[in-house]
């Protein structure tokens, strides 16, 4: 059918027209699918919309306006005449095409086709059912913009260019998937971004072949990017307008992903998911603190408790002053196990919080924190060292600013545990050596995974060390191949 629809035009019969896209829109079928034939003029017309799409408002108007009309008003050229005289909506379009009609209902807009005339007008009164662009939940700051994006590709392209008044940012519009049809844009400074880069992701998106993307935005990296095992992200996922923005002027490209409150930043480094943006809503002398606490906090959640367990298992490496460190009674589970089955634990919690309503979460969190951890350690199962060095660790994942990084360094705890319990220090050298090369020889989009400190750029990695004013930032990162390198210029 979808072959079919490619090559089909628009037939000088409204009745062929109408009895073909009756059968394929389902019209008597799908009671959301609304197909009128109406009489203005004399002439006969067909209009198709779907019920929840439409604006109400200005299908009436256009109708109304169109019930005053007489035959000599529609002849000769009926389309020409409706779409530059008497449809004075301004997002009017016409199209032979049978798919593109198709498409264009089921997106939303209303089609009116015309007998006798080989094309049909498209008019793009939609609205979709939208929430407000509150602040995202996973990116909230003290002090700042309070809006964020929304399922709606629209709003989200405009809610950037807000920020961003420039004539040369271009918003590039692509379909991907066969069935689902979604709509996807580019974002770019056509300037500024990698003219390269530009390129091979409008490749990538044509060259995608799928249904759909169900899971909208998560989907169509898989599709882009590739590398599927590894665990770290490959791209930076913002619902911030203003993070978004930063990063356009910087020389990334964005995605934009119809359905998805998620906007995702290309290329990306390890490094670009180590800032918040609090960080830059502060002075640069308390955001380059919390940046300092927020890395100690990140390398606490992957190395602490695997070190932890080597000077437990091996306490002659113990200086004296720190001889306090392990439990005095292991008790009867075996050590290892114990961080297991706390591991275990805590992932089954922070999956039960996701599937718990929201009024009721924080008495999970309070139920496991306290009457769980409390009792295991009470009856025997862990040892009250296992529960501190845990939640030592499982707060420093949280503290990670971005989701999708926590949850690969979660991984890589588990990795390096498990060396350390089968061969000791050896095995923990090895498995940080093994981490450090990984991400070293890890390149996305043809970008250094850990650049700037592989290949060394001091300028940029002390920018990432330390949080710079900004009238300190000139450069754009040269990684990123900029078109226009100097910044504030142009």
């Amino acid at each position: 059918m979808n072959e079919q629809l490619k090559t089909m035009k628009v037939n000088r019969s409204l009745e062929k027209n109408t009895e073909f896209l009756d059968r394929v829109l389902g019209v008597d079928k799908s009671f959301d699918v609304v197909g009128r034939r109406l009489t203005y003029g004399g002439k006969k017309f067909a209009l198709y919309f779907v019920d929840g799409f439409a604006k109400d408002e200005i299908m009436n108007r256009v109708m109304e306006y169109l019930g005053r009309l007489e035959r000599e008003d529609l002849v000769p050229d009926t389309i020409g005449k409706l779409l530059h005289t008497y449809i004075g909506y301004l997002e009017v379009e016409t199209t032979d095409s049978i798919d593109q009609i198709v498409t264009s209902v089921l997106s939303g807009p209303l089609v009116l086709l015309v007998d006798g005339a080989e094309k049909a007008v498209v008019i793009d009164a939609r609205t979709y059912p939208a929430r407000n662009p509150d602040e995202p939940d996973v990116e909230r700051v003290v002090r700042g913009a309070r809006d964020g994006f929304v399922e709606t590709l629209v709003f989200n392209t405009a809610l950037t260019r807000r920020r961003l008044r420039d004539p040369s940012l271009r918003m590039e519009y692509h379909e991907v998937g066969k069935r689902s049809k979604t709509d996807v844009c580019i974002s770019y400074l056509e300037d500024v971004a990698d003219p390269d880069l530009v390129e091979t992701l409008r490749n990538s998106l044509k060259n995608i072949e799928t249904d759909g993307l169900p899971m909208a935005e998560k989907s169509l990296e898989e599709f882009i990017i590739g590398k599927h095992w590894n665990p770290y992200p490959m791209v930076r996922y913002t619902e911030r307008p203003d993070v978004a923005a930063v990063h356009l002027l910087e020389g990334h490209v964005l995605i934009y992903v119809d359905t998805s409150p998620s906007v995702m930043i290309t290329p990306t480094t390890f490094f670009h998911h180590v800032q918040h943006a609090e960080e830059y809503r502060q002075k640069p002398a308390v955001g380059a603190s919390l940046r300092w606490v927020r890395f100690a906090a990140m390398f606490a959640s992957i190395f602490l408790l695997p070190l932890w367990y080597l000077l437990v298992i091996q306490p002659e490496l113990l200086p004296e002053q720190l001889h306090f460190i392990g439990p005095k009674n292991p008790g009867e589970v075996p050590l290892f196990l114990q961080i297991v089955l706390a591991e275990a634990g805590v992932e089954i919690l922070r999956m039960a919080s996701i599937h718990t309503p929201s009024p009721l979460a924080t008495a999970l969190g309070l139920i496991a924190a306290v009457l769980l951890g409390e009792t295991a350690v009470q009856a025997g199962m862990f040892t009250p060292e296992v529960i501190l060095y845990l939640a030592a660790s499982v707060t420093g994942t949280y503290a990670t600013p971005s989701y999708e990084m926590s949850l690969a360094n979660r991984l890589v705890r588990m990795f390096l545990l498990v060396l350390t319990a089968l061969f000791q220090v050896t095995g923990l050298i090895v498995g940080t050596v093994i981490w450090f090369m990984v991400l070293a020889t890890t390149r996305t989009l043809n970008t250094p995974y850990l650049w700037p400190l592989l290949p060394l750029n001091t300028g940029a990695l002390l920018d990432v060390l330390v949080r710079s004013p900004m009238p300190m930032k000139k450069k754009r990162p040269r990684v990123l191949s900029p078109n226009d390198p100097d910044r504030g210029e142009g």
